[in-house]
């Protein structure tokens, strides 16, 4: 039995296709054919049904779920004796947002290639909750996410809290509140609520994030009125800094952009249901997996700069 078959038994479980699969092993369909029917061989018994559609046996799962520890010790001894060797090579495989991606690369990248110019990084850009199950599937060594599973087989490493605010241009306030404006800025300034701010027209995200500003409209039992509807906050960013709308944007996004904030914005931290929202900003990764000193270094990195984002101080008040 070869390490190679199990490899490729493991990939074959997650398409159930065997086109697809080979396609994208760049391997032939009758190699990958061959390795299955080797392991089928080896121990005596149907790893898949053929028909009506490819699927596991029991058998299949008991060995999927072997060759995916068998997997992970390889790769662990791997990564324990190029430590041993004081070996600079290798690969690390990171994951997170877009947003989050773009914000702390920059500042940590240069720093970790100047120690570890040998290593690949091979990045994948998606949402939280797939980034979770790259993480849990082994085929990524970190991953920075505002949520995970409650799972055992993660270790889950608290790297910020992520203050959502309420930005909005004081000629906006002006012109949609007049007087109350001044007041309104007054009691907004330890923390701004919806309700208060209804008359707005607003940056909406479809986001994970759009997903909790509309949790608060809901509670406040407003409906929006949309200027700009976006998956990308440095867009809803723009938009508010040239005085068309009020955004929702995180702590990262504010911290990354503040030499460009207009002074005429206000920045209010948002509150909804009673308590300001906050996303927990997470560094995923499998428990059981050994990490080499390059990725041990990389989350030193990212540690020590998200720490330093959310000490950064962005509210403001206008004064006029």
């Amino acid at each position: 039995m070869e390490l190679i078959s199990l490899y490729y038994f493991s990939e074959l479980a997650k398409d159930l296709h065997m086109t697809r699969t080979a396609e994208r092993l760049y391997i032939s369909q009758q190699t990958l054919s061959n390795h299955i029917a080797r392991l089928e061989s080896y121990y005596g018994t149907p790893l898949l049904y053929r028909k009506p559609a490819l699927s596991l046996t029991p058998a299949g799962e008991y060995v999927l779920s072997s060759a995916k520890a068998i997997i992970n010790e390889e790769a662990n001894l791997k990564a324990r004796l190029s430590d041993i060797e004081e070996q600079q090579r290798g690969v690390l495989r990171f994951g997170a947002s877009t947003l989050r991606m773009n914000t702390s690369l920059p500042h940590i990248l240069p720093r970790f290639s100047e120690r570890f110019p040998l290593v690949e990084i091979r990045l994948t850009d998606t949402i939280s909750s797939e980034l979770t199950e790259l993480v849990l599937d082994g085929e990524l060594d970190l991953a920075l996410t505002v949520s995970s599973r409650a799972d055992p087989r993660l270790a889950e490493d608290h790297m910020m809290d992520d203050q959502v605010y309420l930005c909005v241009a004081d000629s906006l306030l002006q012109e949609y509140y007049g007087e109350e404006a001044a007041s309104l800025k007054e009691r907004s300034a330890g923390g701004a609520y919806i309700r208060d701010f209804a008359k707005l027209p607003f940056c909406m995200l479809e986001n994970r994030i759009g997903e909790k500003i509309y949790e608060c409209f809901a509670e406040a039992q407003i409906t929006p009125q949309a200027y700009i509807t976006s998956t990308y906050t440095h867009i809803s960013a723009s938009v508010c800094f040239q005085r068309l709308a009020a955004a929702f944007i995180p702590h990262i996004c504010l911290a990354e952009q503040r030499q460009d904030i207009p002074e005429d914005i206000n920045i209010f931290p948002l509150i909804c249901n009673g308590n300001p929202l906050i996303q927990q900003v997470n560094l995923i990764r499998l428990r059981e997996r050994y990490l080499p000193r390059p990725i041990r270094y990389f989350q030193d990195l990212l540690s020590g700069y998200l720490c330093a984002v959310e000490s950064v101080h962005l509210e403001r008040v206008v004064t006029t």
